[in-house]
């Protein structure tokens, strides 16, 4: 395994911070996995802005160049020609569990006694710290403080004969959300936990297998969206073909609400429902339960504008993009630190005073992540 690494150092957050938001990517036998996984990282970017990797596999080994940063500012066209093979996996992070520092960038690559494994995880295990002081009691040295270092040490643990068998024993012991992807030299292993808590979908791009968080990923690369991965399923791709496993007991569902109010893009099909016409739906029956006199109908830009349509249609009340956004600052509730967060507000929107003096407005905003943008 080679491995590059750009780092900038960025101070640990203290504050409580909303779980599970990341994006994953994953291609299996395309010539160009490297460049197909870099566009599925961009495509993606708003699930995470504080750090981004790619590792591909040649057949032989795993290659990784992971960074703090943009997706655009960690990888450049030197960095993707190193980046060989024809398989690879990538991650955007928004940190869950552990800090803001490069040994906490995924994917999380290690050399063990089969070989050579990488992971890349979005969601949040509800009993990592339970599993790591019973992984370290026994031995097992941890190289970050993210949670999903803990599925590493676990599929490296299990004696099952092959990988999957591996990685299901793994799964079964952890409990909370997990959407992953899992990459050796010679296969891709796309996993969804049993509740389906986060998004992952299963795409074709010329016989090559794509899998993601989100559709638009798909949509950029030219991939055809196939379906998405069941709650519980688990899609191994290696020289035989691909083949859905389904090796946990069955649970109830439970998605997460936040994928269709905020944190997805509003041209992904998330769940099995376009985004943007949710979103649009929630405006309407909000609109219904919460009529208002008012005269103009304001959202709260990007992700709050569908909804806002679908109020201002319902009620009949004009709509009006009384806030502008500056769009070179990027998602404010994933910055690490308060003092960026509220800075990042105050150049983010700027009111249109003209147009909102002395109106009555129903203001909508969906991000109440922290409620900084309210405030």
């Amino acid at each position: 395994m080679t491995e590059t690494h750009s780092v900038i150092a960025v101070e640990e957050s203290k504050l409580d911070a909303f779980h599970e938001e990341c994006g994953v990517f994953g291609v299996y036998r395309h010539p160009e996995a490297a460049n197909l996984a870099y566009l599925g990282l961009y495509a993606q970017q708003h699930r995470g802005q504080e750090s981004a990797g790619i590792v591909s596999s040649n057949g032989k080994s795993l290659i990784s160049h992971r960074g703090m940063g943009l997706v655009a500012d960690v990888f450049n066209n030197t960095i993707i020609a190193k980046l060989e093979g024809t398989s690879a996996i990538g991650h955007n992070r928004y940190s869950t569990t552990g800090s803001t520092t490069i040994n906490n960038c995924q994917p999380l690559v290690v050399e063990y006694a089969r070989g050579g494994l990488a992971l890349a995880h979005n969601g949040n295990l509800v009993n990592f710290n339970e599993l790591r002081g019973r992984l370290e009691s026994t031995g097992s040295i941890f190289q970050s403080s993210s949670d999903s270092e803990v599925m590493i040490h676990l599929i490296a643990a299990s004696h099952a004969p092959t990988l999957p068998e591996r990685v299901a024993e793994a799964l079964a012991q952890v409990r909370g959300a997990y959407s992953l992807v899992v990459l050796t030299e010679d296969s891709l292993i796309a996993v969804r936990d049993p509740q389906g808590f986060r998004p992952l979908v299963l795409g074709n791009l010329n016989g090559a297998t794509i899998v993601a968080s989100e559709t638009c990923a798909l949509d950029l690369v030219r991939a055809e969206y196939i379906r998405e991965i069941d709650p519980g399923e688990m899609i191994v791709v290696d020289d035989n073909g691909l083949r859905s496993l389904s090796p946990f007991a069955h649970a109830p569902t439970k998605r997460c609400i936040f994928e269709y109010v905020y944190f997805s893009r509003p041209d992904s099909q998330v769940y099995g429902r376009n985004v943007y016409q949710v979103r649009k739906q929630q405006g309407r029956a909000l609109a219904r339960e919460a009529p208002a006199a008012a005269d103009i109908v304001v959202p709260v830009p990007d992700s709050g504008t569908a909804a806002a349509l679908g109020y201002a249609e319902e009620s009949g009340i004009p709509f009006e993009m009384g806030l502008v956004r500056s769009h070179y600052v990027g998602r404010t509730f994933i910055e690490p630190r308060a003092s960026i967060r509220h800075f990042g507000v105050k150049i983010k929107f700027n009111p249109v005073a003209e147009l909102l003096r002395g109106k009555r407005i129903v203001l909508i905003e969906d991000s109440l992540v922290r409620g900084t943008t309210l405030r």
